[in-house]
């Protein structure tokens, strides 16, 4: 007997009951994927269209209905290259890749294009993929597999084969929207709709240009109002909406927005609070919003919406009001919210511009808030948040805040992003942090310090020490200035300049440097102080390059101490200790005290971090020198070739 194929499925919707129509394009779209001709095999497939015309309904429904023919089904959000990197990510845990829990996220969207490209039998969906581009990077090469995306543009190229999403005509429009509405069941044909009902549903629908989006809404208001066909005709019309129809053909038709409008209307009356959490949400990136970011940063949403965001009852009634016009959906066990992009258009549209700033301003320290600490313990609430940090970036500089929260947001994204190697953009938002220090008067809440050092680590991780040091330095004057020379954080300032000099081997500018910094965190921290370990492990690296082995040694094993004592024995920091000790034993010619340490640093990284981890090709390229000393060269050629591996894998 075969073993049972274990099947993996995380498309984040239920399946839509009213889903109407669009049998002709299932059809076809089945007909492309399974076609067993070689080129349709490696050939995605493009649901393209106006936005709100039904792509995204489409792709799930095809999901639902062809389930049983894969052994994966994977959605994926393609809307933003930071929303596809955190859906990879997601699809790794799922997946229970090894590489699930790196902190470098471009390995782990590189083990599951592995996956996809080793595996056959599934589905991916990448939802929104607007920018082909940008998504096709995501895409394996060669795969046994099936690739959908849902995408606005027309024109695909050579990167999918396109099939478009036309509006509804009158009879299928008027089903999905009688059946919405709870006029008709949600399987029943539109025949049995009277006669009165069918032709004002018609009538509707030609108001609304087929559009589904708009449909669904007015489905959704008619049901919750009870207003009527009729009802809902005459006020769409009272409202002068007709006007607007001609803006259908833009990007965000009108119909759409005049449909939110009513429902909004209603949410006002219903829940004020749900209103104002509406118009928050409306400035965060639209999907998974995080409730945390609500009760983190209830005490910046605004008088109105404080008190409902830090209570979890009065939150659960407000957004009960939301999912009831269907403003917006819910991911129970994520504890997320989810918005349409569109929604967020009509929302901002309908405000005038000094109420725009007020909420973008709110988001922004709401955020800020939620946004942790950036630390090891830190790294899930941080991502979690990002987009949402991003989204404020955007408004930062659309607004031009320069209040000290907009700075510390900047800050505290761009430090997480440049531990996951995403450099490019952490240094966009550590600059962006820093101009707005630059602009505005520096108060105690000002984080300049620390984003001076962050670009300080920034550019050493990137050999641009040029760059660093006047960062490093200018760091130097303020902490002194501002917090005195036996400050903790100077401290820190002083051990991070002192790296500067010492990888461009200027020792007698770094050993003063990091004596100094070693010093104030002695005298002022706890004895046992991660901190301080960090400074002892620095200073025990410049004694080695200098010869000063037993200095060093002493001071290796200090740091160790501390860090197996203070941190987990898994720590990535703890193996960094070991890899470091292990070396100074490797020069000295003591091979089994070395070769020991090796051991150790090489299981903590590997059991925390993905193998082919840049940190562990250091570990693999040490360890392999030490064995080829030994004569043991088989060996050691194997974890040659696997640093080689990396290093070849980080620079393509």
């Amino acid at each position: 007997m075969g073993t049972k194929q274990v099947r993996f499925w995380n498309v984040p919707y239920r399946r839509n009951p009213y889903f109407t129509g669009r049998e002709d394009l299932l059809t076809r779209l089945h007909e492309l994927l399974r076609s067993s001709k070689a080129a349709a095999l490696t050939q995605p497939q493009a649901i393209s269209g106006l936005g709100g015309i039904g792509k995204t309904q489409t792709a799930m429904e095809y999901a639902y209905r062809s389930r049983a023919d894969y052994q994966a089904v994977l959605w994926a959000s393609a809307a933003t290259r930071e929303a596809l990197i955190s859906d990879f990510v997601a699809l790794a845990a799922l997946l229970q890749l090894p590489e699930r829990d790196l902190a470098d996220q471009g390995v782990v969207v590189a083990a599951v294009k592995r996956w996809l490209a080793s595996n056959k039998g599934w589905l991916l969906i990448l939802d929104n993929a607007d920018d082909l581009e940008m998504a096709a990077e995501f895409m394996p090469l060669a795969s046994s597999g099936h690739i959908l995306l849902t995408t606005r543009a027309q024109f695909t190229g050579t990167i999918a084969n396109s099939l478009e999403v036309e509006k509804m005509e009158q009879p299928e429009g008027a089903l999905l929207l009688l059946r919405r509405a709870k006029k008709l069941a949600a399987d029943a044909p539109l025949e049995q709709a009277t006669a009165p009902d069918r032709s004002l549903a018609e009538a509707v629908v030609k108001e609304l240009d087929g559009l589904p989006l708009a449909l669904d809404q007015a489905g959704a208001y008619i049901e919750e109002t009870n207003c009527g066909l009729s009802g809902y005709l005459n006020l769409y019309r009272r409202k002068d909406l007709l006007q607007r129809r001609s803006k259908l053909r833009s990007e965000h038709p009108e119909p759409v927005a005049a449909t939110w409008s009513l429902s909004f209307q209603k949410v006002e009356q219903a829940n004020p609070a749900a209103a104002e959490l509406l118009r928050l949400c409306a400035f965060l990136d639209p999907e998974a919003i995080p409730e945390d970011i609500l009760a983190a940063g209830a005490a910046e949403t605004g008088p109105l919406l404080q008190p409902v965001a830090a209570d979890v009852f009065q939150l659960n009634e407000a957004i009960e009001v939301l999912r009831t016009y269907s403003l917006i959906k819910r991911n129970a066990e994520a504890r997320t919210l989810n918005m349409h992009r569109l929604v967020q258009v009509v929302l901002k549209d309908g405000m005038d511009k000094k109420t725009q700033r007020r909420w973008a301003q709110r988001a922004v320290k709401a955020v800020n808030a939620a946004f942790p600490y950036v630390e090891y313990s830190t790294w899930p609430r941080c991502q979690a948040c990002l987009p949402h940090a991003l989204a404020c970036a955007a408004l930062i500089e659309l607004h031009t805040f320069t209040f000290s929260e907009a700075a510390s947001l900047l800050n505290r994204s761009g430090w997480y992003l440049r531990e996951h190697a995403l450099y490019a953009q952490a240094e966009a938002l550590l600059q962006q942090a820093l101009g707005i220090c630059e602009q505005a008067p520096v108060s105690e809440d000002t984080p300049i310090s620390s984003i001076l050092n962050n670009l300080v680590l920034l550019y050493r991780n990137q050999g641009k020490y040029a760059q660093a040091i006047p960062y490093g330095q200018r760091a130097l004057d303020l902490d002194e200035k501002t917090l005195g020379p036996e400050h903790p954080s100077t401290a820190i300032t002083l051990n991070n300049l002192a790296l500067l000099y010492e990888v461009q081997a200027k020792y007698t500018e770094a050993e003063p440097l990091y004596q100094r910094s070693l010093e104030i965190k002695e005298q002022v921290l706890d004895h046992d102080h991660p901190s301080t370990a960090f400074t002892l492990d620095n200073l025990a690296n410049l004694y080695q390059a200098q010869g000063k082995y037993e200095q060093a040694e002493s001071l290796y094993q200090r740091a160790l101490a501390i860090r197996e004592k203070v941190l987990d024995p898994d720590h990535p920091d703890t193996a960094t200790t070991l890899n470091n000790l292990a070396y100074l034993y490797h020069v000295q010619g003591k091979y089994e005290q070395a070769e020991s340490l090796y051991q150790r640093a090489l299981a903590i990284k590997e059991k925390v971090l993905d193998p082919n981890h840049p940190s562990i090709a250091n570990i693999l390229e040490n360890y392999a020198g030490l064995l080829r000393q030994m004569q043991r060269t088989e060996e050691a050629a194997k974890l040659e070739q696997r640093a080689r591996a990396i290093r070849v894998r980080r620079s393509s």
